[in-house]
């Protein structure tokens, strides 16, 4: 069995897309459930909705909660509420980047990584790099900044 992860977001494409490319990274080897969306199926979250996802994602090893902005994090908070009272399963929620975090986490979850490792894993994400170095440069010194186009040439 392996840590769960939930994918929550405003939006339900959002979170099902996230859930989706995380899942190809982690071959199929670990639950993801996305959660987005209000219940009437607009842009919101859904208290409801999470707490089905984290029914979903539960696993002896734990689940990890990723979010897409702030006050997802208050619905994921009030659902996990509601979780506990009938799941002894450990959930931590992350403040770790949607879809990087999500991603690195799954790979973690995939290779067998317990709850903290994996949520460990997803908060690092804030530091890759997401266009390579240029000459002379590492890929931690050009991560903190945003190039040109100019730049890359």
């Amino acid at each position: 069995m392996t840590v769960g992860l939930v994918i929550v977001s405003h939006s339900a494409r959002l979170a099902e897309g996230v859930a989706e490319l995380a899942g190809q990274m982690a071959q199929g080897r670990v639950v993801i459930a996305p959660a987005g969306g209000t219940a009437e199926g607009g842009l919101g979250t859904s208290v409801d909705k999470i707490l089905q996802a984290l029914r979903q994602a539960a696993s002896s090893e734990g689940v990890l909660v990723l979010l897409d902005l702030g006050s997802a994090g208050m619905a994921a908070e009030m659902a996990l509420e509601l979780f506990k009272q009938d799941h002894d399963c450990p959930v931590m929620i992350s403040s770790a980047p949607l879809v990087e975090g999500a991603v690195v986490a799954a790979v973690e979850a995939s290779i067998g990584s317990p709850l903290q490792a994996v949520a460990e894993a997803a908060a690092a994400a804030t530091t890759l790099p997401k266009l390579p170095a240029t000459e002379g440069q590492t890929a931690e010194e050009a991560a903190p900044e945003d190039r040109t186009t100019e730049d890359r040439t």
